[in-house]
């Protein structure tokens, strides 16, 4: 067996797996209605995809710097003093090929053997593997959906131990769309720097939020908090470039120079096309965030009024990114042609057989009971998916 037992101590992403599923039986004819990956349908905006034509056209497709351009990081700092007021160096950011490998570059800069790492959880399901592979510990706070999924103060508090390296923030999160308030994350913030944590916040759906609600950076909190601080942000969500594949972290000046030196002996430098693209995002005309959003926060409403109308089936209303996490646990141990549905997993098999539709089961975000709905799909395939679901689960 030449497997390393590292890489047999983790899973496959279920969110990829399960779009992978869904394609494979749409080539082969089946009409799938896939609420599964969390991928804009959204077209990359004009001006981006022709600062990548320009990039190509004169010629630059040579290696780049490996934590970026620096025009480049100088787009990100811009972004980060006109959006969230906070300040940084060159020094202090980077890109990366994705918001995924700035937190695999992360996790693998800062965690040693045995450290621990503290996730509420429902989590992006990420995480914990990325951290077993760093050989971190990962620690969960269970949340739940009365609460609106949303950890405590003193929930932090009480799984620190001697090991404890870290505590990981998604806000707007993946898969539920809580969000947290100035007031929440200042709390947050206090309990980490009491116990010299460092804060890893994901801030991936920043631009997607709804009702008026106003994002808030925990970086934002003070100074001290900022330095005990990385934050994870990118393009693929707001800007609809998934395939572009451009993250970038921001922090303190010797993580993100060891962030860089490991991506220097993995991927080097992100492709300089992309960097090209993500400059223009950054810097450009940036209109597109507004049409998207609005889009998005119709879908919102819709899939939570139509969820909600449904017998057995309880949803809140996320204020951001573009998910539901409806709790799902009163449809649980019942019976579809003599076979008995358990879990969730067995739910969202039975749905994607029997509806045709594609959803994630809340088990691969450990929360059990739940299953997640991406509505980065056109209101169409929403309103066909649900009616799907509404006939399937009559059955």
């Amino acid at each position: 067996m030449y497997i390393s037992k590292r890489l047999q101590s983790i899973k496959p992403s279920p969110t990829l797996a399960i779009d992978a599923k869904a394609k494979a039986l749409k080539a082969k004819g089946v009409d799938i209605v896939s609420f599964g990956t969390g991928e804009p349908d959204f077209d990359t905006p004009q001006n981006i995809k022709d600062a990548a034509i320009k990039a190509i056209n004169s010629g630059f497709t040579k290696y780049c710097p490996v934590p970026g351009t620096p025009d480049l990081k100088d787009a990100i700092i811009k972004k980060f003093k006109e959006d969230n007021n906070l300040e940084y160096t060159r020094e202090e950011v980077m890109a990366s090929c994705g918001g995924k490998h700035s937190l695999f570059n992360l996790f693998q800069t800062i965690f040693d053997e045995g450290d621990e790492v503290i996730i509420p959880s429902p989590y992006w399901v990420s995480y914990p593997d990325m951290a077993v592979l760093a050989g971190a510990v990962p620690v969960f706070i269970n949340t739940s959906d009365k609460n609106h999924f949303k950890v405590k103060p003193t929930e932090i508090e009480k799984v620190i131990t001697k090991k404890t390296k870290a505590f990981i923030l998604n806000s707007p999160s993946n898969p539920t769309g809580n969000t947290y308030t100035k007031g929440e994350l200042e709390e947050i913030a206090n309990i980490c720097i009491k116990h010299n944590l460092l804060i890893i916040s994901d801030e991936i759906y920043e631009k997607l939020t709804y009702d008026n609600f106003k994002f808030f950076s925990i970086a934002q909190v003070s100074k001290e908090v900022k330095e005990h601080t990385v934050v994870v942000n990118g393009v693929s969500k707001a800007f609809a470039m998934t395939g572009w594949r451009i993250g970038y972290a921001a922090g303190p000046k010797e993580i993100i120079s060891a962030m860089t030196k490991m991506q220097s002996q993995s991927t080097s430098c992100p492709s300089s096309i992309s960097l090209k693209a993500a400059t223009e995002a950054l810097n450009g005309d940036k209109s597109c965030l507004e049409t998207m959003r609005v889009e998005f926060e119709k879908r919102r409403n819709y899939i939570v009024d139509r969820l909600n109308s449904i017998e057995g089936i309880t949803c809140l209303k996320p204020e951001g990114a573009f998910y539901v996490f409806p709790n799902i646990s009163a449809l649980l141990e019942k019976k579809y042609n003599g076979k008995l549905i358990n879990t969730d997993i067995e739910l969202a098999d039975y749905l994607l057989d029997e509806a045709k539709i594609a959803v994630v089961p809340g088990s691969a975000f450990g929360a059990k009971g739940f299953i997640r709905f991406s509505y980065a799909t056109s209101m169409e395939n929403i309103v066909e998916g649900l009616n799907r679901l509404e006939a399937a689960l009559k059955k």
